[in-house]
């Protein structure tokens, strides 16, 4: 459940959003219908198959619910203190598990992209409790409703045109892609905008595969961290360079600050 909770705190949802570069309508004006068919003109004239756009967008309906929890917001007021203490002891033991039952992917990953298993596997606990709860709200859904309220409209016209990517890639079919009320999928809840640009097929079978492969999870993480500039072998304490990276996954200092808390516990179990 805590890839919704994470919203709160503007993680990798508003890095990099693309905006559309074409004409659009005017978002939140006449139907959702027309909208979405002029969305659709747009996104063939981006190049993506009819087929992509059609499995994606045909039947997409608007959902309140959306807008209803995009226009409820929070403005998050937990100290690191009292987040820290309620979101990693209960996490600390599967933690543990985890950096042991994949020990030999960390280390690959670790190899190839120089972030080590106890961050990876932090970000894994706090996202989605490593993989449990990744959300059930239908992605294309939330993202064409999102584009078409005024809100946030240019953002989520560019992650909804990366969902469609996705498709047409091949890593994920429309009915597969399940997350967050706000777009985010995947076991360490990435944006579209993220998933086409860091994903990686670490288990060779062809598909980037967010929601079902560990090794895809992991490694692609690690790429995000990597490319906003993680240094390999330097610590990650507050103020040093590769906690300015936890930064860039998860704007709040205390959502990062516990990451980096979370990781060092883990490095310490037996």
């Amino acid at each position: 459940m805590f890839g919704y909770l994470s919203r709160a705190f503007a993680v990798s949802a508003v890095l990099a959003i693309p905006a559309a570069a074409a004409p659009a309508a005017p978002c939140g004006t006449g139907s959702f219908q027309a909208w979405l068919d002029d969305f659709k003109t747009e996104a063939a004239a981006k190049g993506i198959s009819q087929t992509a756009i059609a499995s994606g967008l045909n039947g997409v309906t608007l959902d309140q619910a959306v807008l209803s929890r995009d226009r409820s917001q929070k403005v998050f007021s937990q100290s690191f203190e009292e987040f820290s203490g309620r979101m990693v002891p209960p996490r600390l033991t599967r933690g543990a598990n985890m950096l042991k039952q994949y020990g030999s992917v960390l280390s690959r990953i670790e190899q190839s992209y120089g972030v080590p298993g106890e961050i990876l596997v932090a970000i894994w606990g706090l996202e989605t409790d490593f993989g449990v709860n990744t959300g059930k709200f239908p992605t294309i859904r939330s993202l064409a409703t999102l584009a078409y309220d005024c809100r946030r409209a240019e953002m989520f016209r560019g992650e909804l045109m990366d969902a469609l990517r996705i498709i047409e890639r091949g890593d994920l079919a429309a009915s597969e892609m399940r997350g967050a009320w706000a777009g985010e999928i995947g076991q360490t809840q990435f944006m579209p905008s993220s998933y086409i640009k860091f994903a990686v097929d670490f288990d060779s079978n062809g598909r980037r595969d967010l929601l079902r492969s560990a090794p895809d999870v992991l490694a692609s993480t690690a790429n995000f961290l990597a490319s906003y500039g993680w240094q390999r072998g330097k610590d990650w304490e507050v103020g040093s360079p590769n906690f300015v990276v936890l930064q860039q996954w998860n704007k709040s200092d205390v959502y990062a600050k516990t990451i980096g808390y979370f990781a060092t516990q883990l490095a310490h179990t037996p």
